[in-house]
Protein backbone atom coordinates (compact mmCIF):
# COMPACT_ATOMS: atom_id res chain seq x y z
CA UNK A 1 0.00 0.00 0.00
CA UNK A 2 1.52 3.26 -0.71
CA UNK A 3 1.92 5.96 1.50
CA UNK A 4 0.09 9.18 1.16
CA UNK A 5 2.95 12.33 2.22
CA UNK A 6 1.62 14.24 4.80
CA UNK A 7 1.88 18.27 4.52
CA UNK A 8 4.99 18.27 6.28
CA UNK A 9 6.74 15.63 4.36
CA UNK A 10 5.24 17.46 0.75
CA UNK A 11 6.86 20.63 1.88
CA UNK A 12 10.48 18.59 2.69
CA UNK A 13 10.38 18.52 -1.00
CA UNK A 14 9.29 21.25 -2.60
CA UNK A 15 12.09 23.85 -2.98
CA UNK A 16 11.57 27.26 -3.93
CA UNK A 17 12.28 28.93 -7.38
CA UNK A 18 14.15 32.59 -6.43
CA UNK A 19 13.61 35.56 -9.24
CA UNK A 20 15.26 39.16 -9.18
CA UNK A 21 13.31 41.40 -7.07
CA UNK A 22 12.83 43.51 -9.54
CA UNK A 23 11.09 40.78 -11.74
CA UNK A 24 8.02 40.86 -9.58
CA UNK A 25 7.20 44.17 -8.38
CA UNK A 26 4.27 44.24 -11.28
CA UNK A 27 2.74 41.19 -9.21
CA UNK A 28 3.70 42.71 -5.61
CA UNK A 29 1.28 45.31 -3.67
CA UNK A 30 2.74 48.67 -2.41
CA UNK A 31 2.51 47.03 1.04
CA UNK A 32 4.59 43.71 0.66
CA UNK A 33 6.84 45.75 -1.87
CA UNK A 34 8.25 47.67 1.80
CA UNK A 35 8.55 44.79 3.41
CA UNK A 36 10.33 42.07 1.15
CA UNK A 37 12.52 45.23 -1.05
CA UNK A 38 13.63 46.37 2.40
CA UNK A 39 17.17 46.26 2.97
CA UNK A 40 17.43 46.87 6.58
CA UNK A 41 17.26 44.53 9.29
CA UNK A 42 14.23 42.85 9.91
CA UNK A 43 14.19 42.44 13.37
CA UNK A 44 14.10 46.11 13.86
CA UNK A 45 11.27 46.35 11.46
CA UNK A 46 9.47 43.74 13.02
CA UNK A 47 10.00 45.39 16.59
CA UNK A 48 8.64 48.48 15.06
CA UNK A 49 5.49 47.30 13.69
CA UNK A 50 4.67 45.10 16.67
CA UNK A 51 4.77 48.46 19.05
CA UNK A 52 2.87 47.04 21.89
CA UNK A 53 3.61 43.21 21.47
CA UNK A 54 6.67 41.36 22.88
CA UNK A 55 9.32 40.33 19.65
CA UNK A 56 10.44 37.14 20.45
CA UNK A 57 13.43 34.75 18.24
CA UNK A 58 11.73 31.19 18.35
CA UNK A 59 14.99 28.75 17.57
CA UNK A 60 13.10 25.82 15.42
CA UNK A 61 16.35 24.27 14.46
CA UNK A 62 20.33 24.43 14.10
CA UNK A 63 22.17 21.69 13.03
CA UNK A 64 25.07 20.64 10.60
CA UNK A 65 23.65 19.67 7.37
CA UNK A 66 24.02 19.52 4.11
CA UNK A 67 22.50 22.54 1.97
CA UNK A 68 19.70 22.17 -0.57
CA UNK A 69 21.09 22.57 -3.78
CA UNK A 70 19.30 26.05 -4.30
CA UNK A 71 21.62 27.03 -1.03
CA UNK A 72 24.61 25.43 -2.31
CA UNK A 73 24.81 27.60 -5.60
CA UNK A 74 23.58 30.70 -3.95
CA UNK A 75 26.71 30.10 -1.15
CA UNK A 76 29.13 28.38 -4.13
CA UNK A 77 29.06 25.54 -2.05
CA UNK A 78 29.35 21.61 -2.87
CA UNK A 79 26.01 20.40 -2.20
CA UNK A 80 28.09 17.43 -0.38
CA UNK A 81 29.75 19.50 2.33
CA UNK A 82 28.26 20.05 5.45
CA UNK A 83 27.46 23.46 6.38
CA UNK A 84 25.90 25.71 9.79
CA UNK A 85 21.96 25.60 9.18
CA UNK A 86 19.96 27.62 11.83
CA UNK A 87 15.67 27.92 11.50
CA UNK A 88 13.60 30.23 13.80
CA UNK A 89 10.35 31.83 14.00
CA UNK A 90 10.31 35.59 14.56
CA UNK A 91 7.08 36.03 16.67
CA UNK A 92 5.07 38.65 18.07
CA UNK A 93 3.04 37.97 20.93
CA UNK A 94 4.26 34.13 20.54
CA UNK A 95 2.28 34.10 16.59
CA UNK A 96 5.17 33.44 14.02
CA UNK A 97 5.20 36.40 11.23
CA UNK A 98 8.28 35.25 9.63
CA UNK A 99 9.88 31.71 9.37
CA UNK A 100 13.54 32.07 8.40
CA UNK A 101 16.36 29.44 7.53
CA UNK A 102 20.20 30.46 7.84
CA UNK A 103 23.07 28.45 6.08
CA UNK A 104 26.44 29.13 6.32
CA UNK A 105 29.77 27.29 5.05
CA UNK A 106 31.98 25.58 7.76
CA UNK A 107 34.57 26.62 6.28
CA UNK A 108 33.91 30.31 6.03
CA UNK A 109 32.56 30.91 9.61
CA UNK A 110 36.02 31.57 10.67
CA UNK A 111 35.25 31.73 14.48
CA UNK A 112 32.12 33.36 14.31
CA UNK A 113 30.10 31.45 16.78
CA UNK A 114 26.87 31.49 15.43
CA UNK A 115 25.34 28.44 17.31
CA UNK A 116 25.29 29.94 20.78
CA UNK A 117 23.12 32.72 19.42
CA UNK A 118 20.16 30.54 20.74
CA UNK A 119 16.76 32.71 20.57
CA UNK A 120 18.90 36.06 19.60
CA UNK A 121 18.31 37.53 16.25
CA UNK A 122 21.09 36.31 13.86
CA UNK A 123 20.14 40.11 12.02
CA UNK A 124 20.35 41.73 15.02
CA UNK A 125 24.40 40.41 14.85
CA UNK A 126 24.96 40.67 11.26
CA UNK A 127 23.24 44.44 11.14
CA UNK A 128 25.79 45.47 13.64
CA UNK A 129 29.06 44.41 11.49
CA UNK A 130 30.77 47.50 10.18
CA UNK A 131 31.54 46.17 6.53
CA UNK A 132 28.40 44.05 6.15
CA UNK A 133 27.51 43.49 2.35
CA UNK A 134 24.12 42.39 0.69
CA UNK A 135 23.57 40.43 -2.02
CA UNK A 136 20.56 41.75 -4.45
CA UNK A 137 17.36 40.48 -2.89
CA UNK A 138 15.57 37.56 -4.68
CA UNK A 139 12.17 36.48 -4.03
CA UNK A 140 10.00 33.30 -4.08
CA UNK A 141 6.12 32.96 -4.08
CA UNK A 142 6.43 29.61 -2.36
CA UNK A 143 6.02 29.18 1.42
CA UNK A 144 9.03 27.96 3.36
CA UNK A 145 10.13 24.60 2.41
CA UNK A 146 11.34 23.79 5.98
CA UNK A 147 7.98 24.30 7.86
CA UNK A 148 4.29 23.81 7.48
CA UNK A 149 3.53 27.32 7.25
CA UNK A 150 1.78 28.94 4.81
CA UNK A 151 2.91 32.72 3.42
CA UNK A 152 3.05 34.79 0.04
CA UNK A 153 5.92 35.55 0.11
CA UNK A 154 9.68 34.84 0.96
CA UNK A 155 13.51 36.57 0.40
CA UNK A 156 16.57 35.60 0.29
CA UNK A 157 20.08 37.24 -0.04
CA UNK A 158 23.63 36.38 0.91
CA UNK A 159 25.19 38.83 3.62
CA UNK A 160 28.80 39.02 3.66
CA UNK A 161 31.20 40.09 6.66
CA UNK A 162 35.23 40.02 5.39
CA UNK A 163 35.31 36.57 4.37
CA UNK A 164 32.14 34.89 6.54
CA UNK A 165 29.00 34.56 4.13
CA UNK A 166 25.47 33.61 5.57
CA UNK A 167 22.59 32.72 3.44
CA UNK A 168 19.31 34.17 4.84
CA UNK A 169 16.14 33.41 3.53
CA UNK A 170 12.90 34.52 5.22
CA UNK A 171 9.28 33.84 4.37
CA UNK A 172 6.43 36.09 5.20
CA UNK A 173 3.83 34.45 7.00
CA UNK A 174 0.07 34.78 6.42
CA UNK A 175 -0.29 35.51 10.09
CA UNK A 176 1.50 39.13 9.46
CA UNK A 177 -0.08 39.54 6.17
CA UNK A 178 -3.80 39.25 8.50
CA UNK A 179 -2.54 41.29 11.54
CA UNK A 180 -1.15 44.28 9.24
CA UNK A 181 -3.77 43.66 6.36
CA UNK A 182 -1.97 42.70 4.10
CA UNK A 183 -3.30 41.34 0.49
CA UNK A 184 -2.47 37.18 0.08
CA UNK A 185 -0.32 38.28 -2.42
Amino acid sequence: MARTPTAQQGHAHRYPIWRPLAASRPAMSPGWWQWVASRDSLTARLIAAGAERRFRVRLLDQRLDRPRPDEAQALGLPCDRLAWRREVALCLDERPWVVARSVASLALLRGQRLDRLGERSLGSWLFRQPDLERSPIEITRASAPFHALDGPWGRRSVFRHGRFAVLVQEFFLDAMAEELGLPAR
